[in-house]
């Protein structure tokens, strides 16, 4: 398979995934904020940004936005990670993307997947940030996810298990992987600092809910609710689906299904593989006191940066550079 071709594949999955993670992380914050009178009045002001603002530095995209607009609304922030064409990682963005790259590959993959993917750009492209903020921010991100669930079906049902679909599946369990961080590094900020206390049930179930967790996490913590059970549900459980332990290993596990004839290809497939088993090592090797203790932070942006890096050398192993959108 070519290379161009196996990094448009990639792009397909990730730009697919981010857009569906990035529902979930915009409607996060709004639960966050729309929960109760209490919550949305503690993170008023965080950093001097307001509560808006506080999505925009999430996706960290806090100087674009601030080129464009001039203060953080709601409708001016929600309008700039959905639908703002000149935000490469807006919603709207993030499919054309993936329409873009797909629309490349048609000979190559099911019609279905094209036809998905073309016809959730059309249904997004019309939308106005004016009418579905009137009507239901929360059914608007739904029908994302519902959006991105249909691709993931059609391409479950009948993609062959070949190169191709795993260099989608690679993407798109990189990318969860790190949204899955994005998620909780966005939502540590403004954990109360009692956590035991009623105020911050609205917090961690939020939290939950964004990753479709909510249910899963009480049949195996039941009434156990707390900041270092989420977390470690979160990082370390390898049966859900949305865990990072979970995502890295579904990752390797298509790493290894992608063959290469080439002696030279398969060392570096090798070395990237080797790559991935490390960060998986570490992550089962952590305690659950060490994700407790990690009040500022540093290992969830330190475990970012170890995906991050995995990307890098994904692209180094696979890619060839400037062929596909990224």
């Amino acid at each position: 398979m070519l290379n161009r071709n196996a990094e448009a594949l990639f792009w397909v999955g990730r730009y697919m995934e981010r857009a569906e993670n990035h529902a979930r992380l915009i409607d996060v914050h709004y639960h966050l904020q729309h929960e109760d009178s209490k919550l949305s009045a503690s993170i008023a002001d965080t950093d001097g940004i307001g509560k808006w603002g506080a999505i925009v530095e999430a996706l960290g995209s806090m100087p674009a936005y601030e080129r464009h607009y001039e203060q953080y609304s709601e409708l001016n922030v929600l309008k700039y990670v959905t639908l703002d064409r000149d935000h490469p990682n807006s919603l709207v963005a993030c499919v054309n993307h993936a329409r873009g790259n797909l629309r490349t590959l048609r000979e190559k993959v099911p019609s279905e997947l094209w036809d998905v993917v073309n016809a959730f750009y059309l249904w997004l492209r019309d939308k106005k940030p004016e009418d579905w903020i009137q009507e239901s921010p929360h059914h608007f991100f739904q029908r994302i996810k519902e959006w991105a669930a249909l691709f993931q079906g059609i391409a479950q049902s009948v993609m062959p298990r070949e190169n191709e679909w795993h260099f989608i599946e690679c993407g798109r369990y990189l990318e969860r992987a790190e949204n899955t961080l994005r998620i909780l590094r966005s939502a540590s900020g403004v954990f109360p600092e009692e956590e035991g206390g009623a105020s911050a049930y609205p917090y961690l179930q939020a939290v939950l809910k964004s990753v479709s967790g909510y249910q899963a996490f009480r049949r195996y913590y039941a009434d156990g609710m707390s900041v270092a059970a989420i977390i470690e549900f979160l990082v370390l459980h390898p049966a859900f689906p949305r865990s990072l332990h979970f995502s890295l290993q579904a990752l390797d596990d298509h790493l290894q299904g992608i063959a290469f004839q080439d002696a030279q290809l398969k060392a570096a497939h090798t070395k990237i593989i080797r790559q991935t088993s490390k960060l998986i090592a570490e992550v089962s090797c952590l305690e659950r006191e060490e994700l407790l203790l990690d009040t500022d932070g540093f290992l969830i942006t330190d475990l970012l940066a170890s995906c991050q890096q995995l990307g890098h050398g994904f692209a180094q192993t696979f890619f060839r550079r400037g062929e596909a959108s990224a």
